[in-house]
């Protein structure tokens, strides 16, 4: 078995989560065009709905009825966020300085999810946000008023930085954000856009105050953490060679370009444009032997955070040594990446060892099926059902997961089997 063609990649995640919450606080219509549609988007989606803002939705794009920064009116319900943490945790910030209280709630995994993290950084800001245990939603956010401050941020996390920048747009005065590391920028680019007066250097934000957002009609480009899942697919598949059609090249999400390289992969990228202030591009990616083993740590991390799992199955198919580390940021998403990847590679008699940030794998080794459990966690069922192109009998309980970020992901791969 070999893949082989084209893939069009559903629209970005991170991306069209932003398009939602930003484009309505916009003064006007957003047209939101290739929009992922998933269980995390809808969330987000109906909590809007419940903040008094319209949402359009047509085959291939969304209209979003913008109703200006300070346009939410108060929820009549507690607001759901299920199993999204993008969506819980960039909430904190959106609806952070209004005269009214909120409620967000969400399933059993969400409510394990650490929350404080944002907290903190937004009680800068004068929030006022009451967490279960200090911690876990629900959160009981109340009404406040927003005074600008300097943040200087603990974590390398985009959902932070978001949720400080969302809160920021309600003053009128300067709010400086300090980052850690990089961490993906489709806010700062989004509100850039918007026509916020916002202005990067280095690691530190500046949002001015003069922040009205202008209703822009939006482009989303495909998921790049999507293209990771064909991308491994190809090099693990022997004679593989597919196109990914005009996929998300943000520098600051495609950190898997530097392990490919490490690697000596065979990837060619074409047709690159730039459209409200993301880039995007074609990837034409061949099957090679014998690549080399990689090295992930430090500053990369942030860069590839949701293709560990990806990469991990891949170090399975490299002779060598590939090492993951300053990782820990994965045991706090929709399971424990770090714990559950060495729990499922192993058990398909890979050779991996787990460290406190991150993790140790020896190749090459022949997979063996098993039955293995995703823990509801998309990126692991993703990766399982790649890992099944080598290891045909594996069975993969709680697989339907992928619809939290990628509903059509089985088919689209099954599309590129020959």
């Amino acid at each position: 078995m070999k893949l082989h063609g084209e893939i069009k990649l559903p629209g970005d995640k991170s991306i069209t989560h932003r398009a939602l919450m930003i484009g309505a606080m916009c003064e006007g219509d957003v047209i939101v065009n290739n929009p992922l549609i998933s269980e995390d988007i809808m969330a987000s989606i109906n909590i809007l709905i419940a903040l008094g803002i319209e949402v359009k939705q047509y085959h291939d794009h969304l209209i979003i009825c913008g109703k200006g920064i300070m346009g939410f009116t108060k929820p009549k319900i507690r607001l759901n966020c299920f199993n999204s943490g993008t969506t819980a945790r960039l909430l904190l910030g959106l609806l952070t300085g209004y005269d009214f209280d909120a409620v967000l709630i969400g399933d059993k995994s969400l409510s394990k999810r650490p929350m404080r993290r944002v907290v903190k950084h937004l009680q800068a800001l004068n929030s006022k946000i009451l967490l279960k245990e200090e911690n876990y939603l629900p959160a009981h956010i109340l009404p406040t008023n927003i005074c600008a401050n300097q943040i200087k941020l603990d974590v390398s996390s985009a959902q932070v930085k978001t949720a400080v920048m969302l809160a920021a747009l309600k003053s009128k005065k300067t709010t400086t954000i300090y980052e850690l590391t990089k961490s993906r920028d489709h806010t700062e680019r989004l509100l850039a856009y918007l026509g916020c007066d916002i202005s990067v250097k280095g690691l530190e934000i500046k949002l001015s105050g003069k922040n009205e957002l202008k209703p822009l009609a939006i482009s989303v480009p495909g998921d790049f953490s999507a293209a990771a899942f064909f991308i491994v697919a190809t090099l693990i598949t022997p004679g593989s060679e597919i196109l990914i059609k005009a996929c998300g090249l943000n520098s600051t999400r495609s950190g898997i370009f530097t392990v490919l390289k490490q690697i000596g992969a065979n990837i060619k990228i074409f047709n690159q444009k730039t459209v409200n202030n993301e880039i995007s591009g074609d990837i034409l990616i061949k099957y090679q032997d014998k690549l080399k083993p990689f090295l992930i740590d430090g500053a990369l991390v942030p860069l590839l955070i949701d293709e560990i799992p990806i990469l991990a199955l891949l170090a399975t198919q490299i002779d060598g040594i590939s090492i993951i580390k300053s990782a820990s940021e994965l045991r706090v998403k929709e399971s424990d990446r770090i714990k559950v990847t060495t729990e499922v590679l192993s058990l398909l008699n890979a050779d991996v060892r787990e460290l406190k940030d991150g993790l140790i794998i020896s190749g090459k080794t022949r997979l063996k099926p098993q039955v293995v459990n995703t823990y509801n966690d998309h990126r692991i069922s993703m990766m399982l059902k790649v890992a099944r192109l080598i290891c045909e009998d594996l069975i993969i309980i709680n697989s339907d997961c992928d619809k939290i970020s990628y509903p059509e992901f089985e088919n689209d791969l099954r599309i590129l089997m020959k």
